[in-house]
């Protein structure tokens, strides 16, 4: 019995270990802009804040959309109030995060601009 309890402290460490590295290292970082048509508070049990960005490149075109995660609630205030106006968004990308309850994406935005 000592032995499975060992077995399952070691296969909850190394989850945790996985999951802190999946979330504090990111794989690229950039930014992306265009107009949030989508923005909600979304979860069962985890609520994180999803949305989609319009990103609009050549007039004619289709338009291409940037699914996101917002963490921070004073920045999904600042996203809300910039709704209809063109936002460039800064983001990181996060790869192999193991469970939804840190959101829908791997694109987790940390910042917003308006841009004129």
């Amino acid at each position: 019995m000592k032995r499975f309890m060992a077995f399952l402290v070691v296969i909850a460490a190394l989850f945790s270990a996985y999951t802190w590295l999946t979330l504090s290292w990111s794989y690229s970082k950039g930014e992306r802009a265009g107009y949030v048509q989508k923005f909600s508070k979304k979860g069962w049990v985890c609520k994180t804040w999803e949305g989609e960005l319009a990103m609009i490149n050549i007039p004619g075109t289709l338009t291409e959309k940037f699914n996101f995660t917002v963490h921070d609630e004073a920045l999904a205030q600042k996203i809300n109030e910039s709704m209809g106006k063109r936002v460039a968004l800064v983001y990181e990308e996060h790869v192999g995060v193991p469970s939804s309850c840190f959101g829908d994406t791997g694109h987790y935005v940390t910042n917003i601009m308006i841009v004129d």
